[in-house]
C-alpha cells in the first residue's frame, strides 16, 4: 500500500538505516527538552530525564534523553537536526556552541 501509494505521489523510495531512525526520534526529543530548560518550565535537565524515566517508561539504565544528548554531543544533535532541516532551539545551538552540556547553564 505504501509504495503504491508512493508511486503515485512520485516520491522515490530508499532504505532508511536504525541511526537516522533513532536520530529522527530522539533529536528533536532533545530539542524540545531545551526549549523547556530555556522556558523555565524545568529548572535542571536531570528534571526531564526525570519525567521521562518514570512518566513515560523511558529505559532507566540510559539515564533519561537529555543525559543520552550530553554524551552523544550536542553538536552532533544540532548538526542532526540542521542536515534534516528542523528547528533547532537557540539554547540548544548556544549549549552546542559552547561545547558544555546543559548543566553548565545553571552553574
Amino acid at each position: 500500500i505504501i509504495a503504491d501509494f508512493a508511486g503515485k505521489e512520485g516520491k522515490p523510495q530508499r532504505q532508511i538505516g536504525k541511526d537516522e531512525i533513532r536520530e529522527r526520534l530522539l533529536y528533536p526529543m532533545v530539542n524540545e527538552g531545551a526549549k523547556i530548560l530555556a522556558e523555565k518550565m524545568a529548572q535542571r535537565a536531570s528534571d526531564i530525564d526525570t519525567v521521562w524515566l518514570n512518566g513515560y517508561g523511558w529505559p532507566a539504565w540510559t539515564g533519561g534523553p537529555m543525559y543520552w544528548a550530553e554524551h552523544e554531543g550536542l553538536g552532533k544533535i544540532v548538526a542532526g537536526l540542521d542536515q534534516y532541516g528542523l528547528e533547532v532551539s537557540p539554547f540548544l545551538r548556544e549549549k552546542a556552541g559552547a561545547g558544555g552540556g546543559f548543566k553548565a547553564r545553571f552553574a
